[in-house]
């Protein structure tokens, strides 16, 4: 239940679900998204997705047993524990429930991006913010109904005796009814969702965290173009990657070496990404506000995260620490705790937009130092534990004499563990008490230049006041030389900044057919 909650209701919810809906017309210069209807639905089969998976929790029998990966036969047959009753019932429910939000909300994030942008702004004049939104939700269509029918086939195993993942199965010594079927299909329908889920969940957080960087090193992002592309590859490869979940499976060695060159192929991409925001960093003009903090953070973490798991493509390392501490280390480095801190950043970011006050930096700053050292502290000790042999999966390990060993690195692990969400205390203090305490906030604290600072400092219903500003720049013209500021909007016209124009830099004269003052206005 830990991983499905995290996975699916707090990261991909959160990331994908709260920050697209947020983001996505305020920065694409739209009255709302394309379609409302369709954003009251998602929101609703999302809402009883989340009571399907919650009440599980209060059965009596208890939740789904089988992992956030439900493989059969244990998640196939009822009789095989008690996690895999009713618990196990209502988590492929819920999940199906969830799939149906996602899809949902993805279309209305990919036609919104498509067709409500406002004038001038073109695809090369998008954040890299909502790029990373938009390719995430293509991502999310794409992957998220194999993961549908996955579900939908094992509650038939489960429910009208049918044997899609199940074969020559044995209970207690009588030999069940089913026949044809295999439970590695489950695992290739579950990964081939499950691999670019990694990515769904992620990718918002880069989005955000290339936003925030730029902002606060008072520079243009490096390599936008690249960072474009980056994440156009790593969309494609995410798709052929997913057996490399499946190297302990009996796969062919040879398949098993195609699955393996891909995986450390898709390490390129991520490498320019990290280079590029290495480089955006270089003799910046840094602000250090907490969201700048925990998007350095992700940068961090996303780095050392993704060097183990260059280790673990390699099929021969991965048979033996597959199933090790090492796996649990390396995935919740890459994926868990860098996409909690670009979510982090994010709501730091925003919250002047979203509330129309400002959170305290001081203890931004006291959950950003607690969390960043305390993640470390507790994922780091566990490749040197999963190296050594220490089994991930177990119930319970203190029984089994040769795991007396990883005692006290456990009690240490804990320890920082319980430190760590003790920060996350100090950041619920700060939301709730900012919303209502904190200092008002002004209409564009981070002297950024993307459009939803143009709004309202509180945006009500069709998010500006009369007439929608035009683009006329690309979103990253900080620090440009020659520019009164260190920051120009994008609703600012070059024939308003004739000192810091580039000799290509010139209007589009149909921006200027029928709105003379719009970017006057807006600004």
């Amino acid at each position: 239940m830990h991983g499905t909650i995290m996975v699916f209701f707090v990261l991909t919810a959160g990331l994908s679900g709260t920050f697209s809906n947020f983001l996505i017309p305020l920065q694409v210069g739209a009255r709302d998204m394309a379609s409302g209807f369709m954003n009251m639905l998602s929101y609703w089969f999302f809402f009883a997705s989340s009571v399907l998976m919650f009440w599980s929790m209060f059965l009596s029998t208890g939740p789904a047993g089988g992992g956030w990966t439900v493989y059969p036969p244990l998640s196939a047959l009822k009789e095989s524990n008690p996690g895999s009753e009713m618990g196990m019932t209502l988590w492929l429910l819920s999940m199906a429930l969830f799939i149906v939000s996602s899809l949902l909300g993805s279309i209305n994030y990919i036609t919104t991006v498509i067709n409500l942008r406002t004038r001038g702004m073109s695809f090369s004049r998008l954040p890299l913010t909502i790029w990373a939104f938009f390719i995430t939700a293509i991502i999310g269509v794409l992957s998220f109904p194999v993961l549908f029918s996955a579900a939908l086939l094992l509650i038939f195993d489960r429910e009208f005796g049918t044997s899609f993942f199940l074969s020559d199965i044995y209970v207690a010594g009588r030999a069940l009814d089913h026949r044809g079927g295999s439970p590695i299909l489950f695992q290739h329908l579950f990964w081939f969702l499950g691999h670019p889920e990694v990515y769904i969940v992620i990718m918002p957080a880069l989005g955000i965290t290339s936003e925030i960087i730029a902002t606060n090193s008072r520079k243009p992002i490096f390599g936008y173009r690249a960072m474009i592309v980056s994440l156009l590859a790593i969309m494609v490869l995410s798709f052929i990657v997913w057996a490399h979940h499946m190297f302990v499976t009996g796969m062919n060695p040879f398949l098993g070496s195609i699955f393996m060159f891909l995986t450390l192929i898709i390490a390129v991409p991520s490498a320019v990404k990290a280079f590029n925001y290495i480089t955006t960093l270089w003799r910046g003009n840094i602000v250090f506000t907490p969201a700048m903090l925990f998007s350095i953070g992700l940068v961090s973490l996303f780095i050392s995260g993704g060097l183990t798991g260059v280790a673990l493509g390699n099929s021969a390392i991965d048979i033996h620490l597959h199933d090790t501490y090492f796996v649990v280390a390396h995935f919740h480095l890459v994926m868990g705790a860098a996409a909690f801190f670009g979510m982090m950043a994010g709501v730091y970011h925003w919250f002047p937009k979203m509330f129309g006050r400002m959170m305290d930096d001081k203890l931004g700053y006291v959950h950003f130092w607690m969390t960043f050292i305390g993640v470390y502290l507790v994922f780091f000790p566990m490749h040197y534990i999963g190296i050594a042999g220490f089994p991930r999966r177990y119930y319970s390990w203190t029984k089994f004499d040769f795991s007396q060993s990883f005692t006290d690195m456990n009690m240490f692990i804990s320890i920082a563990a319980f430190v760590t969400f003790s920060a996350q205390l100090i950041f619920g203090f700060n939301f709730f008490y900012s919303m209502f305490r904190g200092r008002r906030s002004p209409q564009n604290p981070w002297r950024s230049n993307t459009l939803e600072w143009t709004a309202p400092v509180n945006p009500g219903h069709g998010n500006w006041v009369g007439e929608i500003p035009s683009v006329y720049r690309w979103p990253y013209d900080y620090s440009k030389p020659g520019a009164a500021e260190d920051f120009i909007p994008q609703n600012v016209p070059f024939a308003a900044t004739p000192e810091s124009n580039l000799p290509h830099e010139v209007d589009d004269e149909e921006l200027y057919s029928d709105e003379p003052t719009v970017s006057k206005t807006a600004h």
